[in-house]
């Protein structure tokens, strides 16, 4: 769209991205880059660390007895544990998917930390689940009947979600540690699986794909990398979804309105079915999916989706909410971008993703305060958010996970997420160290010792030591977010290309040193939707405003020009009204309101005329800086203006029409035939959740002009004295700035004196419609409208009755 095009496009614009070609099979020759094992690297006092050590502490803690007791229920066996509670209660039917995360979980910490204890306790779990498929060879925490009921099209809360969790869970006890049996259990499930889906045909499958499966093709895909079976290849391709995959394999994004980590998971396994295949089209479908994802939906944080689904490209400040960013979907993007970078590691910007989202999101989705790492279930966005879990899920923890009471998915996605932070900091290929990220650390690599010493990102230098002595070649990432990095090797400059591996090919010597200063400097990142509604990076941090135990009703308006930086690692402040906000790097800010997006007004005044649609016949745009108006529907020009039927017929006017506008007046003609509640004469917006507009009647009987952005808590709006008359042409005319005022035919009819938003807020909208609803459930208007008109500035009422005099 032209509107976004002009515009920063959200995380890409925060990290640097473009819109980049399709991966071509020379983009990564030579010897294939693979991660350093897990017991090759050992992390170094960090808050990452810090963070690796409560999850740690936990997996420890937590009775697996207790996860089990519903298992051993549905095997037939005895039990005498606990039941849990939140997802693993009795009678919830997703449970048993926490204890397929306990094993990934327990299998990265012993595999990165070696400790026994981690160890035992896996090698104890995998013989009790064991013990449970023996005999039927079916294993899960409810009974095979949820399956006969899914295939039956009846409602059933994802019942291969489980099995995935399950199945990834023992994959990784057997990668990683090799514990007993974990390949014979995964094995029987396999099995099971072809009992169960191969008398289905292709229609019947498909089907069944309809209900989140998580990620069995990638489950699959890697059992097979494993065994070689072909029976696991044809099961992974089973849960290929034709609804998902189809336009993507085609480059096109249908992914408005899907549930997001629903759709992510199926991703990542149409990447680990390119490793295990080479079949291009899985990899147009993983890397489109990535670039769409990142470049068109995502906030600045890094995460993505709004109450867990996706919506249209390039919507940010109309899309925000309490319920934003669900962290399994960053989970798993992370998951997807690691793949698709070991696949082509020409692409650092998967890594710069990755990175990125870490820091912005992931690290301070866990809570520093519990000792057993309890993590939250969103990233809330909306103005004044706090981090939280998942409402309506019982927890002792208040809003974050608890020891028995939660067990959401994002409680069992963060048993994995602080243990694996070192499998993505060093990669190998031949002869060549890659250091990817920035994270305090040790590794050895050809007879060297290198230890990464780093307060990053709280500090601007990255600092490699070298211990023993050795020749190879050592790549080092230089973030896309810097502008002038500086690289030296004992003091002596390197090239250095942000975006890029810098690569230093020498013999090492104990006592070397290299150094990566990257400058840190404050942005104001626009959102696509809305240029005057801003995020605020430092370096690669996201800044948020702390509001303490209040919360603002509606974005923040700032000025830029009053940013300071504080006392403190990294603090800084601005002037927001006669208030002063402190901002501080948002992985910090836990428990109180915060706001990451910044109203900001526009550098350039507004045009004192905006756009003019005199609709006389004409459709074209008076002032020739926007596109002509459309007719839709039953829309058909009309002696004084354009007809609606009352069914279909709308106008659409240009996208973007009211951005960058501190204060507006719209005015223009009606003649409403049939007033019926809830109909529009306009509504400029977004969706249902983000809009400008005036209907002729409400229900309390009266004409309505209302305005909104998603995440408040309710409009603002002035109601005139009267309905819009019927069957005669009304001149209506809206002022939103100092107020909100409402007239009609000249004469104020209603007065809002203080509204909670700005017109700022309302941005470049998309939707720009006369006669009908950003809510296809409300009726369509039946009359006619004429010459529509924007103004950058509130008209005072002698200019509004000037306009009414026209003849309609």
């Amino acid at each position: 769209m032209n509107v976004t095009r002009r515009t920063a496009l959200g995380l890409g614009a925060a990290l640097g991205l473009a819109a980049v070609a399709p991966w071509s099979a020379s983009a990564s020759p030579g010897a294939p880059v693979r991660p350093v094992a897990l017991g090759g690297v050992r992390l170094l006092e960090s808050r990452y660390l810090a963070n690796m050590r409560r999850t740690v502490a936990y997996l420890k803690f937590v009775d697996f007895d207790r996860l089990l007791h519903t298992f051993r229920l549905t095997a037939g066996l005895p039990t005498s544990a606990e039941p849990c509670g939140g997802w693993e209660a009795p009678d919830i039917q997703l449970r048993g998917h926490t204890t397929g995360h306990l094993l990934s979980g327990l299998a990265l910490a012993a595999a990165n930390t070696g400790d026994p204890e981690l160890a035992v306790k896996s090698t104890r779990l995998v013989a009790a689940l064991a013990e449970c498929q023996a005999g039927s060879g079916y294993l899960s925490a409810f009974p095979e009947q949820a399956f006969a009921d899914l295939e039956a099209g009846k409602s059933v809360w994802a019942p291969y979600y489980t099995i995935h969790k399950i199945l990834a869970g023992l994959l990784d006890q057997h990668r990683l540690l090799g514990t007993a049996g974990a390949l014979d259990v995964a094995r029987g499930i396999a099995r099971w699986i072809d009992t169960r889906t191969a008398p289905l045909s292709h229609d019947a499958m498909q089907k069944v794909l309809h209900t989140e499966f998580g990620g069995m093709n990638e489950a699959l895909a890697n059992l097979y990398a494993i065994t070689r079976d072909p029976l696991h290849l044809t099961l992974a391709r089973r849960f290929d979804h034709d609804e998902l995959f189809t336009p993507l394999a085609a480059r096109q994004d249908t992914l408005a309105g899907r549930h997001a980590n629903t759709d992510i998971a199926k991703i990542v396994g149409a990447a680990a079915e390119y490793d295990v295949t080479g079949e291009q089209r899985y990899r147009t479908i993983a890397t489109y999916f990535w670039d769409q994802v990142v470049h068109h939906h995502s906030y600045v944080i890094g995460g993505n989706a709004n109450a867990e689904f996706f919506g249209p490209p390039d919507q940010v400040v109309s899309q925000l909410g309490e319920n934003t960013c669900e962290n399994c979907n960053s989970y798993n993007m992370l998951k997807l971008g690691r793949l698709l970078f070991l696949q082509d590691p020409s692409r650092t910007e998967y890594l710069d993703h990755y990175e990125w989202t870490l820091l912005n999101q992931m690290l301070g989705e866990q809570d520093p305060d519990s000792p057993h790492g309890f993590v939250t279930y969103y990233t809330g966005l909306v103005p004044g958010a706090q981090r939280q879990g998942k409402q309506g899920v019982t927890s002792d923890a208040g809003s974050y996970s608890s020891d028995y009471g939660n067990f959401t998915c994002d409680h069992g996605t963060g048993l994995e997420t602080h243990v694996k932070y070192a499998e993505n900091i060093y990669f190998t290929s031949g002869d060549t160290l890659y250091v990817n990220l920035f994270i305090a650390s040790t590794v050895d690599f050809h007879g060297v010792s290198v230890r990464l010493e780093t307060e990053y990102p709280y500090d601007e230098t990255v600092r490699l030591r070298v211990d023993g002595s050795g020749s190879f070649a050592l790549r080092m990432r230089i973030p896309s977010w810097v502008s002038k990095p500086r690289l030296t090797v004992n003091r002596v400059p390197v090239p250095a290309t942000p975006g890029r591996f810098a690569t230093i090919r020498r013999r090492w010597h104990a006592g070397d040193v290299v150094e990566l200063h990257l400058p840190m400097t404050t942005r104001w990142l626009p959102a696509p939707d809305n240029p005057a509604v801003r995020a605020l990076t430092y370096g690669p941090l996201v800044l948020a405003a702390r509001h303490g135990s209040s919360a603002p009703p509606v974005t923040p308006t700032v000025d830029p020009r009053t940013l300071r930086r504080e006392p403190g690692r990294v603090e800084f402040s601005v002037r927001a009204g006669e208030e002063r906000l402190r901002l501080s790097p948002f992985l910090d800010v836990q428990h109180d309101h915060y706001s990451v997006y910044f109203a900001a007004p526009p550098d350039r005044p507004a045009p004192k005329t905006v756009a003019v649609y005199p609709l006389d016949g004409n459709l074209a745009e008076s002032t020739h800086r926007w596109p002509d108006a459309v007719l839709a529907g039953g829309a058909v020009p009309g002696e004084r203006g354009i007809e609606l039927d009352g069914v279909s017929g709308h106008v659409r006017l240009a996208p973007g029409l009211p951005a960058n506008l501190t204060e507006l007046t719209v005015s223009m003609w009606v003649r409403p035939d049939v007033i019926v509640n809830s109909a529009r004469v306009f509504d400029l917006g977004f969706n249902t959740q983000s809009y400008l507009f005036l209907t002729p009647r409400t229900g309390l009987g009266v004409a309505r002009c209302a305005m909104k952005l998603g995440g408040m808590a309710a409009e603002d709006y002035v109601d005139a004295a009267v309905a819009l008359p019927a069957g005669t042409w009304t001149h209506v005319a809206v002022t939103a700035g100092n107020g909100l005022r409402l007239y009609f035919d000249g004469v104020l009819t209603g007065v809002n004196p203080a509204p909670l938003m700005s017109p700022l807020l309302l941005g470049a909208t998309q939707l720009n419609y006369l006669g009908r609803s950003q809510n296809p459930k409300h009726p369509y208007l039946k009359g006619a409208v004429a010459d529509f008109r924007l103004y950058g500035r509130v008209l005072g009422e002698p200019e509004v009755q000037v306009l009414a005099t026209g003849e309609h």
